[in-house]
């Protein structure tokens, strides 16, 4: 069992869960993350690692509440234990001195860049950040990420903080030299900024997480296509090469089970079984 040492609602659904987990904060690197499981009947959730503590024995994650085992999740209060962490898993991401990196995060996915963020700055780069949400009640890990970056830049879908939306990235990388740009956040935000990094040449680099069940590359579900080759983003990733990910059929996959997921959900906020 796995006790929760922390958790702290960040925003509305959003919760932060400091977990006391020692062997696998030994060996945690940014860009990794776990699997966790609540009950014996319960899902099993890939959360990308937003940081660690050695001294304490503890990794923290950021779960926003989407769906019927995460909400379970969310009911969790310190003190009480899930029964499974499986981690670190996929590979760490690479943190050298590379120059100077944008760094993009959206929604929930701020907080494990910070994570890797904070490396990058420690290791001697220059760091733009930006992160975004769909409105600015939305937003996390704002005054952490100004401890790390040089400059950094917030953007939201609604115009209700800093930019609304991404476009002034157009002008961003226009007039500045950017040596590599990483990228976490949703798909959708990936495959734009992606996509404006693209003309330009620039390194970027994509954290994956796809639908996902054993995490150590045996069942499959997690397989992507990046540079016309099948991958699995557990063993091969979770970072990818974002000029070479097939966007289109990673958004596919994740709708697969949809109407699945909602009639879970329905059934558990209405106290019946699940599916």
């Amino acid at each position: 069992m796995y006790k929760i040492v922390t958790k702290q609602e960040l925003v509305p659904h959003i919760n932060l869960f400091e977990f006391s987990a020692k062997e696998i904060a030994a060996k945690t690197k940014p860009g990794q993350f776990v699997i966790l499981r609540i009950d014996e009947d319960g899902e099993r959730i890939p959360l990308t690692i937003a940081g660690v503590n050695i001294v304490k024995g503890t990794i923290t994650v950021v779960c926003h509440e989407v769906g019927k085992s995460t909400k379970q999740l969310g009911n969790l209060k310190q003190g009480d234990c899930i029964l499974d962490l499986l981690g670190p898993l996929g590979k760490p991401a690479e943190i050298e001195k590379f120059g100077t990196v944008l760094c993009v995060g959206g929604g929930v996915m701020v907080a494990p860049l910070h994570f890797q963020v904070k490396a990058l700055h420690d290791a001697g780069n220059k760091v733009i950040g930006v992160i975004g949400a769909r409105t600015e009640s939305h937003l996390i890990f704002e005054d952490e990420m100004w401890k790390v970056c040089d400059a950094l830049y917030v953007a939201t879908d609604d115009g209700t903080k800093g930019y609304k939306g991404l476009d002034f990235l157009k002008k961003l990388l226009k007039e500045t030299k950017i040596d590599r740009v990483i990228v976490m956040g949703p798909v959708v935000t990936m495959k734009t900024v992606s996509e404006l990094t693209r003309p330009h040449g620039i390194p970027t680099i994509v954290n994956l997480i796809p639908l996902m069940v054993d995490g150590m590359g045996m069942c499959g579900a997690c397989r992507i296509t990046v540079g016309g080759k099948t991958m699995f983003a557990c063993v091969d990733g979770p970072d990818f090469d974002g000029h070479q990910v097939d966007f289109e059929e990673l958004i596919a996959r994740l709708k697969m089970f949809a109407a699945q997921e909602k009639l879970a959900f329905v059934f558990h906020e209405e106290g019946g079984r699940s599916l």
